[in-house]
């Protein structure tokens, strides 16, 4: 074989090593339930009120080196939302709010990964009600060490945190609509403790 006919050989199989190692998707963490909370934080008149959602599922493949190879996707069951006063979690799961009879999931579904100073950001299409917008969700790995009660497994806690308008989704309907009493900037908070094999 001829030298540049042996070198256009080469340069295919790194290209096809790369494309292939590339295309790998990166290792899947389970979320540890009983250290992770979905919360978020929304102004009634000028104080802050927080609450959480008590009910959701996910799956998060993570890798820093393979953020091509990442992805993020989660459910979350709207009528288990709970801000510790029962006729206002009543008002959120009625038709004036989430209407979770009818709409009974909010969604995530990742579209990439990226670096920044502070972290990482995660993009994705964000699903509440009928309505779904992308969203970027800036967060940091806390850490990641091993498991001292489970052997060959690790441990990483993540947190994050975005904003959205709660009247872009259509969550706050007729009189609701106004942001004077419940304010229309949300604050989406997430703390993940997750698990994997090494």
């Amino acid at each position: 074989m001829n030298k540049p006919l042996l070198r256009i050989v080469q340069v295919a199989l790194i290209l096809t090593f790369f494309s292939f190692t590339s295309n790998q998707d990166a290792p899947e963490w389970k979320i540890g339930k009983s250290h992770c909370k979905i919360g978020f934080s929304v102004n009634h008149f000028f104080t802050p009120v927080e609450g959480y959602f008590n009910d959701y599922e996910g799956s998060l493949k993570f890798d820093p080196e393979n953020l091509a190879g990442s992805s993020a996707n989660f459910n979350v069951k709207v009528a288990s939302v709970n801000t510790d006063n029962e006729k206002r979690d009543s008002d959120l799961k009625s038709d004036s709010f989430f209407n979770v009879e009818k709409f009974p999931e909010m969604k995530f579904t990742s579209t990439g990964f990226s670096k920044t100073d502070e972290g990482y950001v995660v993009k994705g299409n964000l699903t509440v009600k009928d309505v779904t917008k992308p969203v970027e969700v800036p967060f940091q790995v806390l850490g990641v060490g091993p498991n001292p009660w489970k052997k060959n497994s690790l441990i990483m806690g993540i947190k994050g945190s975005f904003k959205i308008n709660r009247n872009d989704y259509g969550v706050g309907t007729g009189n609701w609509a106004a942001t004077a009493v419940v304010g229309g900037e949300v604050t989406i908070n997430v703390l993940l403790e997750l698990n994997r094999d090494e």
